[in-house]
Protein backbone atom coordinates (compact mmCIF):
# COMPACT_ATOMS: atom_id res chain seq x y z
CA UNK A 1 0.00 0.00 0.00
CA UNK A 2 1.16 3.59 -0.46
CA UNK A 3 1.71 5.96 2.54
CA UNK A 4 0.69 9.33 2.06
CA UNK A 5 4.45 10.57 3.80
CA UNK A 6 7.44 8.95 5.23
CA UNK A 7 6.02 9.52 8.65
CA UNK A 8 3.19 7.45 8.19
CA UNK A 9 5.29 4.53 5.97
CA UNK A 10 7.78 4.39 9.05
CA UNK A 11 4.46 3.82 11.50
CA UNK A 12 1.82 2.12 9.64
CA UNK A 13 -1.63 3.03 11.07
CA UNK A 14 -2.80 0.18 13.58
CA UNK A 15 -6.38 -1.29 13.90
CA UNK A 16 -7.44 0.87 16.25
CA UNK A 17 -6.36 3.84 14.74
CA UNK A 18 -7.71 2.82 11.97
CA UNK A 19 -11.01 2.22 13.95
CA UNK A 20 -10.75 5.43 15.29
CA UNK A 21 -10.77 7.22 12.31
CA UNK A 22 -13.19 5.40 10.28
CA UNK A 23 -15.31 5.61 12.98
CA UNK A 24 -14.94 10.00 13.66
CA UNK A 25 -15.03 10.16 9.83
CA UNK A 26 -18.39 9.03 9.92
CA UNK A 27 -19.30 10.14 12.82
CA UNK A 28 -18.81 13.84 10.71
CA UNK A 29 -22.00 13.07 9.28
CA UNK A 30 -23.93 11.97 12.71
CA UNK A 31 -22.66 15.22 14.09
CA UNK A 32 -23.98 17.00 11.30
CA UNK A 33 -27.31 15.76 11.63
CA UNK A 34 -27.88 15.56 15.47
CA UNK A 35 -25.86 18.65 16.54
CA UNK A 36 -29.01 21.04 15.34
CA UNK A 37 -31.36 19.08 16.92
CA UNK A 38 -31.71 21.62 20.35
CA UNK A 39 -31.63 23.98 17.79
CA UNK A 40 -34.98 23.29 15.83
CA UNK A 41 -36.98 25.47 17.62
CA UNK A 42 -34.80 28.71 17.59
CA UNK A 43 -34.24 28.24 13.87
CA UNK A 44 -37.13 27.57 12.97
CA UNK A 45 -38.33 31.27 14.62
CA UNK A 46 -35.01 32.93 13.28
CA UNK A 47 -36.07 31.91 9.30
CA UNK A 48 -40.04 31.59 10.04
CA UNK A 49 -40.25 27.92 9.30
CA UNK A 50 -44.12 26.66 10.23
CA UNK A 51 -44.89 23.68 12.11
CA UNK A 52 -43.23 20.27 11.21
CA UNK A 53 -41.39 21.39 8.30
CA UNK A 54 -38.49 22.59 10.92
CA UNK A 55 -37.03 18.40 10.58
CA UNK A 56 -36.68 19.06 6.88
CA UNK A 57 -33.44 20.65 7.89
CA UNK A 58 -32.51 16.77 9.12
CA UNK A 59 -34.69 15.27 6.41
CA UNK A 60 -33.17 17.33 3.35
CA UNK A 61 -29.26 16.50 4.70
CA UNK A 62 -30.34 12.55 5.21
CA UNK A 63 -32.26 11.96 1.89
CA UNK A 64 -29.38 13.81 0.05
CA UNK A 65 -26.98 11.84 1.89
CA UNK A 66 -28.40 8.55 0.92
CA UNK A 67 -28.82 9.68 -3.08
CA UNK A 68 -25.25 11.03 -2.90
CA UNK A 69 -23.63 7.71 -1.62
CA UNK A 70 -24.59 6.21 -4.98
CA UNK A 71 -21.46 8.73 -6.41
CA UNK A 72 -18.05 8.24 -4.72
CA UNK A 73 -18.13 4.53 -4.57
CA UNK A 74 -16.89 4.00 -8.26
CA UNK A 75 -14.67 6.69 -8.60
CA UNK A 76 -12.67 5.13 -4.97
CA UNK A 77 -12.64 1.89 -7.13
CA UNK A 78 -10.28 3.74 -9.79
CA UNK A 79 -8.82 6.97 -8.20
CA UNK A 80 -8.73 5.23 -4.45
CA UNK A 81 -10.00 6.28 -1.53
CA UNK A 82 -8.03 8.61 -0.20
CA UNK A 83 -8.59 11.58 -3.21
CA UNK A 84 -12.34 10.99 -2.74
CA UNK A 85 -12.76 11.60 1.02
CA UNK A 86 -10.41 14.47 0.69
CA UNK A 87 -13.16 15.68 -1.96
CA UNK A 88 -16.28 14.78 0.28
CA UNK A 89 -14.44 16.67 3.53
CA UNK A 90 -13.95 19.51 1.17
CA UNK A 91 -17.71 19.63 0.76
CA UNK A 92 -18.32 18.79 4.16
CA UNK A 93 -16.47 21.76 5.57
CA UNK A 94 -17.39 24.44 2.99
CA UNK A 95 -21.32 23.90 3.20
CA UNK A 96 -20.85 23.99 6.61
CA UNK A 97 -19.86 27.57 6.28
CA UNK A 98 -22.40 28.01 4.16
CA UNK A 99 -25.36 27.12 5.92
CA UNK A 100 -23.90 29.29 9.03
CA UNK A 101 -24.84 31.93 6.63
CA UNK A 102 -28.14 30.85 5.40
CA UNK A 103 -30.27 33.86 4.70
CA UNK A 104 -33.62 32.25 4.35
CA UNK A 105 -35.29 28.65 5.52
CA UNK A 106 -36.06 28.01 2.33
CA UNK A 107 -31.76 28.83 1.48
CA UNK A 108 -30.67 26.77 4.41
CA UNK A 109 -32.48 23.58 3.19
CA UNK A 110 -31.27 23.72 -0.11
CA UNK A 111 -27.56 24.25 1.34
CA UNK A 112 -28.35 21.13 4.02
CA UNK A 113 -29.17 18.94 1.13
CA UNK A 114 -25.93 19.81 -1.22
CA UNK A 115 -23.90 19.13 2.13
CA UNK A 116 -25.92 15.54 2.40
CA UNK A 117 -25.16 14.88 -1.29
CA UNK A 118 -21.31 16.08 -1.61
CA UNK A 119 -20.09 14.99 1.71
CA UNK A 120 -22.02 11.10 1.20
CA UNK A 121 -17.90 10.22 0.55
CA UNK A 122 -17.47 10.25 4.42
CA UNK A 123 -20.59 7.35 5.07
CA UNK A 124 -19.99 5.28 1.94
CA UNK A 125 -15.71 4.51 2.25
CA UNK A 126 -15.30 3.75 5.35
CA UNK A 127 -16.76 0.29 5.15
CA UNK A 128 -14.83 0.19 1.75
CA UNK A 129 -11.67 0.75 3.26
CA UNK A 130 -12.26 -2.07 6.15
CA UNK A 131 -13.34 -4.46 3.57
CA UNK A 132 -10.17 -3.42 1.96
CA UNK A 133 -8.33 -4.75 5.08
CA UNK A 134 -10.52 -7.93 6.57
CA UNK A 135 -13.51 -9.80 5.36
CA UNK A 136 -16.02 -11.97 7.27
CA UNK A 137 -16.91 -12.23 11.05
CA UNK A 138 -13.55 -9.94 12.00
CA UNK A 139 -15.57 -7.27 9.64
CA UNK A 140 -18.49 -7.43 11.50
CA UNK A 141 -16.71 -7.03 14.66
CA UNK A 142 -14.59 -3.96 13.76
CA UNK A 143 -17.93 -2.44 12.17
CA UNK A 144 -19.20 -2.83 15.34
CA UNK A 145 -15.85 -1.17 17.32
CA UNK A 146 -16.62 1.67 15.06
CA UNK A 147 -20.13 2.09 15.35
CA UNK A 148 -19.46 2.12 19.50
CA UNK A 149 -17.17 4.69 18.47
CA UNK A 150 -19.52 6.79 15.61
CA UNK A 151 -22.65 6.01 18.21
CA UNK A 152 -21.09 8.07 21.10
CA UNK A 153 -21.14 11.59 18.69
CA UNK A 154 -24.90 11.18 18.59
CA UNK A 155 -25.02 10.52 22.20
CA UNK A 156 -23.17 13.80 22.50
CA UNK A 157 -23.63 16.11 19.62
CA UNK A 158 -26.83 17.20 20.89
CA UNK A 159 -25.79 18.19 24.51
CA UNK A 160 -22.88 19.98 22.28
CA UNK A 161 -25.03 21.82 19.73
CA UNK A 162 -27.35 22.85 23.24
CA UNK A 163 -23.85 23.94 24.68
CA UNK A 164 -23.05 25.78 21.71
CA UNK A 165 -26.22 27.76 21.44
CA UNK A 166 -25.88 28.71 25.24
CA UNK A 167 -22.30 29.69 24.83
CA UNK A 168 -23.12 31.97 21.75
CA UNK A 169 -26.42 32.23 21.58
CA UNK A 170 -26.84 31.62 17.57
CA UNK A 171 -27.51 28.54 16.40
CA UNK A 172 -25.17 29.32 13.32
CA UNK A 173 -22.37 28.70 15.53
CA UNK A 174 -23.19 25.05 15.41
CA UNK A 175 -22.30 24.64 12.00
CA UNK A 176 -19.46 26.33 12.56
CA UNK A 177 -18.57 23.20 14.71
CA UNK A 178 -19.14 21.10 12.13
CA UNK A 179 -16.73 22.72 9.67
CA UNK A 180 -14.11 22.97 12.61
CA UNK A 181 -14.76 18.91 13.09
CA UNK A 182 -14.21 18.25 9.06
CA UNK A 183 -10.45 20.57 8.80
CA UNK A 184 -9.42 17.93 11.87
CA UNK A 185 -10.55 15.14 9.98
CA UNK A 186 -8.74 16.34 7.06
CA UNK A 187 -5.63 16.48 8.75
CA UNK A 188 -5.87 13.35 10.72
CA UNK A 189 -6.78 11.77 7.06
CA UNK A 190 -4.45 13.11 4.98
CA UNK A 191 -1.67 12.49 7.72
CA UNK A 192 -1.98 9.02 8.75
CA UNK A 193 -4.19 7.07 6.33
CA UNK A 194 -2.60 5.06 3.53
CA UNK A 195 -4.34 4.17 0.23
CA UNK A 196 -6.11 0.69 0.60
CA UNK A 197 -7.07 0.31 -2.53
CA UNK A 198 -4.98 -2.78 -3.90
CA UNK A 199 -3.61 -1.57 -7.78
CA UNK A 200 -4.99 -5.05 -8.91
CA UNK A 201 -8.48 -4.22 -8.03
CA UNK A 202 -9.01 -0.79 -9.78
CA UNK A 203 -11.90 -0.65 -11.79
CA UNK A 204 -12.62 1.02 -14.98
CA UNK A 205 -14.51 4.37 -14.73
CA UNK A 206 -16.86 3.14 -17.75
CA UNK A 207 -20.91 3.12 -17.35
CA UNK A 208 -20.68 -0.29 -17.82
CA UNK A 209 -18.79 -1.56 -15.91
CA UNK A 210 -19.68 0.97 -13.50
CA UNK A 211 -23.72 -0.06 -14.08
CA UNK A 212 -22.31 -4.04 -13.69
CA UNK A 213 -20.67 -3.50 -10.52
CA UNK A 214 -23.68 -1.48 -8.94
CA UNK A 215 -26.24 -4.13 -10.25
CA UNK A 216 -24.43 -6.88 -8.62
CA UNK A 217 -24.17 -5.46 -5.05
CA UNK A 218 -27.79 -4.80 -5.08
CA UNK A 219 -29.81 -7.77 -6.93
CA UNK A 220 -27.42 -10.61 -5.29
CA UNK A 221 -30.29 -12.66 -3.46
CA UNK A 222 -27.86 -13.58 -0.60
CA UNK A 223 -27.43 -9.84 0.24
CA UNK A 224 -30.32 -7.85 -1.38
CA UNK A 225 -32.63 -8.74 2.14
CA UNK A 226 -30.08 -7.35 4.37
CA UNK A 227 -29.59 -4.02 2.77
CA UNK A 228 -33.78 -3.24 2.14
CA UNK A 229 -33.86 -5.06 5.61
CA UNK A 230 -31.32 -2.43 7.15
CA UNK A 231 -32.92 0.43 5.36
CA UNK A 232 -36.39 -0.49 6.81
CA UNK A 233 -35.17 -0.84 10.32
CA UNK A 234 -32.97 2.42 10.16
CA UNK A 235 -35.77 4.41 8.75
CA UNK A 236 -37.77 3.76 11.61
CA UNK A 237 -34.98 5.02 13.76
CA UNK A 238 -34.47 7.97 11.27
CA UNK A 239 -38.45 8.66 11.97
CA UNK A 240 -36.99 9.16 15.98
CA UNK A 241 -34.66 10.92 15.06
CA UNK A 242 -36.75 13.33 12.86
CA UNK A 243 -39.51 13.81 15.46
CA UNK A 244 -36.82 13.39 18.66
CA UNK A 245 -37.26 17.01 19.42
CA UNK A 246 -41.31 17.33 19.26
CA UNK A 247 -41.70 14.07 20.94
CA UNK A 248 -39.98 14.23 23.97
CA UNK A 249 -39.84 18.20 24.17
CA UNK A 250 -43.80 18.47 23.27
CA UNK A 251 -45.77 15.57 23.76
CA UNK A 252 -43.84 14.16 26.96
CA UNK A 253 -42.72 17.87 28.21
CA UNK A 254 -39.43 17.53 28.95
CA UNK A 255 -37.76 19.67 26.65
CA UNK A 256 -35.14 20.80 29.04
CA UNK A 257 -34.23 17.21 29.21
CA UNK A 258 -34.09 16.12 25.67
CA UNK A 259 -30.04 15.79 25.40
CA UNK A 260 -29.89 13.84 27.90
CA UNK A 261 -32.21 11.47 27.25
CA UNK A 262 -31.20 11.26 23.73
CA UNK A 263 -28.06 10.67 25.07
CA UNK A 264 -29.58 7.93 26.77
CA UNK A 265 -30.57 6.23 23.62
CA UNK A 266 -27.95 6.58 21.70
CA UNK A 267 -25.22 5.50 24.34
CA UNK A 268 -27.80 2.39 24.68
CA UNK A 269 -26.87 1.50 20.60
CA UNK A 270 -23.04 2.20 21.81
CA UNK A 271 -22.95 -0.11 24.42
CA UNK A 272 -24.75 -2.72 22.20
CA UNK A 273 -22.35 -2.34 19.36
CA UNK A 274 -19.32 -2.76 22.05
CA UNK A 275 -21.14 -6.02 23.40
CA UNK A 276 -21.76 -7.15 19.82
CA UNK A 277 -17.81 -6.89 18.57
CA UNK A 278 -17.75 -9.07 21.19
CA UNK A 279 -19.38 -11.92 20.47
CA UNK A 280 -20.22 -11.74 16.79
CA UNK A 281 -16.98 -13.53 15.71
CA UNK A 282 -18.03 -16.55 18.02
CA UNK A 283 -21.56 -16.76 17.23
CA UNK A 284 -21.48 -15.37 13.34
CA UNK A 285 -23.46 -12.33 12.23
CA UNK A 286 -26.45 -14.32 11.06
CA UNK A 287 -27.32 -15.88 14.57
CA UNK A 288 -26.91 -12.44 16.61
CA UNK A 289 -28.90 -10.39 14.15
CA UNK A 290 -31.39 -12.71 13.56
CA UNK A 291 -32.14 -13.23 17.29
CA UNK A 292 -31.50 -9.45 17.42
CA UNK A 293 -34.33 -8.89 15.07
CA UNK A 294 -36.66 -11.02 16.46
CA UNK A 295 -36.21 -9.32 20.14
CA UNK A 296 -36.84 -6.10 17.97
CA UNK A 297 -40.31 -7.24 16.72
CA UNK A 298 -41.62 -7.90 20.28
CA UNK A 299 -40.10 -4.35 21.82
CA UNK A 300 -41.51 -2.62 18.77
CA UNK A 301 -45.44 -4.66 19.53
CA UNK A 302 -44.80 -3.73 23.17
CA UNK A 303 -44.01 0.37 22.10
CA UNK A 304 -47.22 0.40 19.87
CA UNK A 305 -49.09 -1.28 23.19
CA UNK A 306 -48.34 1.53 24.93
CA UNK A 307 -48.40 3.84 22.32
CA UNK A 308 -52.30 3.34 22.28
CA UNK A 309 -52.56 3.96 25.83
CA UNK A 310 -54.07 7.59 26.97
CA UNK A 311 -52.08 8.10 29.68
CA UNK A 312 -48.47 6.95 27.84
CA UNK A 313 -45.72 8.56 29.92
CA UNK A 314 -42.03 9.11 29.23
CA UNK A 315 -40.92 6.35 31.74
CA UNK A 316 -42.53 4.06 29.74
CA UNK A 317 -41.20 5.26 26.30
CA UNK A 318 -37.57 6.01 26.83
CA UNK A 319 -36.73 2.63 28.26
CA UNK A 320 -38.38 0.70 25.10
CA UNK A 321 -37.16 3.24 22.57
CA UNK A 322 -33.45 2.44 24.36
CA UNK A 323 -33.94 -1.07 24.11
CA UNK A 324 -34.68 -0.86 20.31
CA UNK A 325 -32.12 1.02 19.66
CA UNK A 326 -29.84 -1.14 21.16
CA UNK A 327 -31.02 -4.25 19.27
CA UNK A 328 -30.12 -2.19 16.55
CA UNK A 329 -26.66 -2.32 17.47
CA UNK A 330 -26.84 -6.09 16.72
CA UNK A 331 -28.51 -5.64 13.47
CA UNK A 332 -26.64 -2.42 11.50
CA UNK A 333 -23.20 -3.76 11.54
CA UNK A 334 -23.73 -6.98 10.76
CA UNK A 335 -26.43 -6.53 8.13
CA UNK A 336 -24.03 -4.02 6.25
CA UNK A 337 -21.06 -6.57 6.74
CA UNK A 338 -23.37 -9.62 5.42
CA UNK A 339 -24.34 -7.21 2.50
CA UNK A 340 -20.87 -6.34 1.60
CA UNK A 341 -18.96 -9.56 2.04
CA UNK A 342 -19.32 -10.57 -1.66
CA UNK A 343 -17.66 -7.74 -3.27
CA UNK A 344 -14.29 -7.76 -2.35
CA UNK A 345 -12.65 -6.95 -5.30
CA UNK A 346 -15.89 -3.96 -6.12
CA UNK A 347 -16.07 -2.72 -2.36
CA UNK A 348 -15.94 0.63 -3.01
CA UNK A 349 -19.31 0.68 -5.97
CA UNK A 350 -20.91 -1.87 -3.66
CA UNK A 351 -20.58 0.29 -0.59
CA UNK A 352 -21.89 3.00 -2.49
CA UNK A 353 -25.12 1.36 -4.37
CA UNK A 354 -25.74 -0.33 -0.62
CA UNK A 355 -25.50 2.89 0.68
CA UNK A 356 -27.60 4.61 -1.56
CA UNK A 357 -30.40 1.79 -1.24
CA UNK A 358 -29.98 1.93 2.47
CA UNK A 359 -29.84 5.40 3.06
CA UNK A 360 -32.62 6.83 0.34
CA UNK A 361 -35.31 4.56 1.23
CA UNK A 362 -34.27 4.97 5.22
CA UNK A 363 -34.10 8.35 4.94
CA UNK A 364 -37.06 9.04 2.68
CA UNK A 365 -39.19 6.76 5.38
CA UNK A 366 -37.82 8.55 8.22
CA UNK A 367 -38.82 11.64 6.76
CA UNK A 368 -42.68 10.34 5.96
CA UNK A 369 -42.85 9.20 9.60
CA UNK A 370 -41.48 12.16 11.02
CA UNK A 371 -43.98 14.33 9.34
CA UNK A 372 -46.89 11.81 10.82
CA UNK A 373 -46.16 13.16 13.85
CA UNK A 374 -49.20 14.02 15.58
CA UNK A 375 -49.05 14.82 19.40
CA UNK A 376 -48.24 11.07 20.10
CA UNK A 377 -45.67 8.24 20.04
CA UNK A 378 -48.46 6.29 17.87
CA UNK A 379 -46.90 6.91 14.13
CA UNK A 380 -43.40 6.15 15.47
CA UNK A 381 -44.17 2.82 17.25
CA UNK A 382 -46.21 1.76 14.33
CA UNK A 383 -43.68 2.04 11.89
CA UNK A 384 -40.87 0.53 13.88
CA UNK A 385 -43.23 -2.51 14.05
CA UNK A 386 -44.08 -2.31 10.86
CA UNK A 387 -40.13 -1.82 9.25
CA UNK A 388 -38.93 -4.54 11.43
CA UNK A 389 -41.68 -7.04 10.26
CA UNK A 390 -41.26 -6.33 6.74
CA UNK A 391 -37.46 -6.55 7.47
CA UNK A 392 -37.51 -10.00 8.64
CA UNK A 393 -39.68 -11.00 5.57
CA UNK A 394 -36.74 -9.41 3.17
CA UNK A 395 -34.07 -11.99 5.55
CA UNK A 396 -35.96 -14.45 4.61
CA UNK A 397 -35.68 -13.77 0.95
CA UNK A 398 -32.12 -13.72 1.03
CA UNK A 399 -31.71 -16.90 3.40
CA UNK A 400 -34.17 -18.46 1.71
CA UNK A 401 -35.66 -19.06 4.55
CA UNK A 402 -33.11 -20.95 6.62
CA UNK A 403 -32.22 -18.25 9.59
CA UNK A 404 -29.23 -18.32 12.20
CA UNK A 405 -26.31 -19.59 10.05
CA UNK A 406 -22.55 -20.49 10.99
CA UNK A 407 -19.95 -17.89 11.61
CA UNK A 408 -17.95 -17.19 8.45
CA UNK A 409 -14.39 -17.35 8.48
CA UNK A 410 -11.80 -14.05 7.86
CA UNK A 411 -11.08 -14.23 4.72
CA UNK A 412 -13.83 -14.92 1.97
Amino acid sequence: MRAPSSAASRTPIGERELIWMMALLMACNAFGIDAILPALDVLAGDLGAQGNNRQFVVGAYLLAAGIGTLVPGAFADRYGRRPVLFTALFFYITLSIACALATSFDMLIVLRALQGFFAAGIIALPPAIIRDRVGGDKMARLMSLIFVIFLLVPAVAPSIGQGVLILFGDWRHIFGAMAVAGVAMTAWVYVRLPETLHEEDKQEIRIPVIARNMKAAITLRETIGYTLGSALVFGGLFGFINSSQQLIGEAFGAGDRFPLIFAICAGCMAIANWSNSRIVERFGARRVSHVALFAFIAVAAAQLYYANQPDETLWTFVPLMAANMSLLGFIGANFGSIALQPFKHIAGAASSAQGFLRMTSGAALGAYVGYLYDGTARPLATALLATAVLSLVFVLFSERGSLFGPPEPEEA
